[in-house]
C-alpha cells in the first residue's frame, strides 16, 4: 500500500453531500455533450444514492434540497471539471434555469432496485444533442460518457477515469491491522501536508457549524473535552447536511466520514500536546481503517458509515495516537463492532449530526478500554477473534443481514415523498 496513492484516491475535497454532488457532476458531464436549451433530464440510480439525496441540502442553492434539484442544477452547470466541487459554480442564472426545468417537469428519476453498488446514470437531452454519463461503484468512477449514442470517454472508451487503477479501498481491507502503523509512518512530507490540509478544512466547517446550533447544545460541550469535541463534529455535519457552502475533505466517498474522523482526532491530539507528526500518523491509521470498513460495508450501506466506519477509524487511531499496540487497535475495532453495529442509515440529512456524535463518543470509549487491554470477547454476538474478523462479520451483517432493512427504509421514504 502506497500511502500517497491511497490519499489521492480516498482523501478528496468535496462541496456538499457526495451523492447529490456526484449526480450533479454526472449531469454536467452529460449536458456538456450537447448545446442549446436543456429539454429533458433522466436519472437512473441505485436505491442508496436515492436515499442519500432525499433530504440533504445543496450548497449555494438558496436552501434547495433533494435529488430533483441536484439533477436540475447539475444539468445547468457550465464546467464539469470541478468534479465533486461542482456546486461551487452555482449562481443566480443557473438557479433560475434549474428552477424553470423543475417547474416544467423536465426531470425523471428512476431507481434500479437491483443495483447493489453505487450507480448514477444521467441522460441530458438538449436542443442540439444528447449526452449520457455513467458513474459506477464510486462517486468519481466515470465508466461511460456518450454523445448522441457514441462513446466519447470514460473507462469503457479506454479513457481511464478517476476510479481507474487498483481498488485501494479493497487493498486497505485486505491489510492486517498490524501493517497500518507501519504504513502511517511511511508518510511523506506531501502526505502529511495533505492530511493537515484536510483536517483544517473539516475543523473550519465544524467551528462554523457551532454558530448554527442552539446555545444550550453548545454550552453543554464546555463541561469536558470529549463532549465538546463530539458536539463540534455534530455541528460540522449539521452545517454540511444543511448545504453550507464550505468545502470539506471527504474520506472513502463521504464528507461526513472525513469530518467525523479528523476533527476530534486532530484536536484531541493537539490539546494533549502530542507532536503533529504523531497526529499525522494517527490520521493515516484512521483513514486506512475507515476505508477498510467502508469496503466491508459497501460504498453506500444499510448502516451508518460515519458512526461505524469513521467511528472504527477514530477508535483505532486514538489507540495509535496514545502509543497503543496493533493488538490493542484490534481490540478497539471489536469494541466498536460489538457496540454500534446496526445503527441504520436512513439517508443523508441533518439528523446525521446526532449519529456522528454517538459514533465519536463510542469510539473514544472503545479506545480507552482497548488501551487497558479490555475488549469484547469473541464469544459475544458478531464480534470476531480479532479486528480483521470483526470487520468481516460487520460487513456480512450490513451487506446481507440488513438488506431487507434497507428496502423498508426506502419504502418508508418514498411513501413520505408521495404523500407530501
Amino acid at each position: 500500500m502506497n500511502l500517497t496513492d491511497f490519499l489521492a484516491a480516498e482523501w478528496k475535497p468535496a462541496l456538499g453531500c457526495t451523492e447529490p454532488a456526484a449526480i450533479a457532476w454526472a449531469a454536467s458531464l452529460a449536458a456538456a455533450q450537447g448545446t442549446g436549451a436543456v429539454r429533458f433530464v433522466r436519472l437512473v440510480c441505485d436505491p442508496r444514492t436515492y436515499k442519500n439525496c432525499y433530504a440533504v441540502g445543496l450548497p449555494n442553492s438558496e436552501r434547495r434540497a433533494g435529488i430533483l434539484w441536484a439533477l436540475a442544477i447539475g444539468s445547468c452547470l457550465r464546467d464539469p471539471s470541478l468534479g465533486l466541487r461542482c456546486f461551487e459554480q452555482v449562481d443566480a442564472e443557473i438557479l433560475a434555469t434549474a428552477t424553470a426545468l423543475v417547474e416544467q417537469r423536465g426531470l425523471n428519476v428512476d431507481v434500479d432496485a437491483d443495483a447493489a453498488e453505487l450507480l448514477v446514470d444521467v441522460t441530458v437531452v438538449r436542443e442540439h444533442g444528447t449526452g449520457r454519463a455513467l458513474l459506477e461503484r464510486d462517486h468519481t468512477r466515470l465508466t461511460k460518457l456518450e454523445r448522441d449514442g457514441r462513446m466519447v470517454g470514460g473507462e469503457a472508451a479506454g479513457g481511464g477515469g478517476a476510479g481507474a487503477g487498483p481498488d485501494l479501498r479493497e487493498q486497505a481491507a485486505n491489510l492486517p491491522v498490524a501493517a497500518l502503523p507501519e504504513i502511517a509512518r511511511s508518510a511523506t512530507a506531501g502526505d502529511r501536508a495533505r492530511l493537515r490540509e484536510g483536517a483544517a478544512m473539516n475543523i473550519a466547517i465544524a467551528r462554523h457549524g457551532l454558530s448554527l446550533m442552539p446555545a444550550r447544545f453548545v454550552e453543554a460541550g464546555t463541561h469536558d473535552s470529549l463532549t465538546r469535541l463530539s458536539r463540534l463534529v455534530a455541528s460540522g455535519v449539521h452545517a454540511r447536511m444543511s448545504g453550507e457552502p464550505m468545502t470539506v475533505m471527504s474520506l472513502a466517498g463521504s464528507g461526513n466520514k472525513g469530518i467525523t474522523l479528523s476533527v476530534p482526532l486532530t484536536l484531541w491530539g493537539r490539546e494533549a500536546g502530542i507532536a503533529e507528526e504523531r497526529i499525522d500518523e494517527a490520521l493515516a491509521v484512521g483513514a486506512l481503517l475507515t476505508s477498510a470498513t467502508t469496503f466491508h460495508l459497501g460504498t453506500l450501506s444499510a448502516v451508518c458509515g460515519a458512526a461505524n466506519a469513521a467511528g472504527i477509524g477514530i477508535a483505532g487511531a486514538v489507540v495509535h495516537l496514545e502509543g497503543g499496540s496493533a493488538t490493542q487497535i484490534g481490540l478497539a475495532i471489536s469494541n466498536m463492532v460489538g457496540n454500534v453495529a446496526g445503527m441504520i442509515c436512513d439517508g443523508a440529512k441533518i439528523g446525521c449530526a446526532l449519529k456522528t456524535m454517538t459514533g465519536v463518543d463510542a469510539a473514544f470509549r472503545a479506545a480507552s478500554l482497548a488501551l487497558a487491554d479490555v475488549g469484547i470477547p469473541a464469544s459475544d454476538g458478531i464480534v470476531g477473534t480479532d479486528g480483521e474478523s470483526s470487520l468481516a462479520n460487520l460487513g456480512r451483517l450490513a451487506r446481507y443481514g440488513m438488506a431487507a432493512t434497507d428496502t423498508e427504509i426506502l419504502d418508508i421514504m418514498q411513501g413520505k415523498l408521495q404523500s407530501a
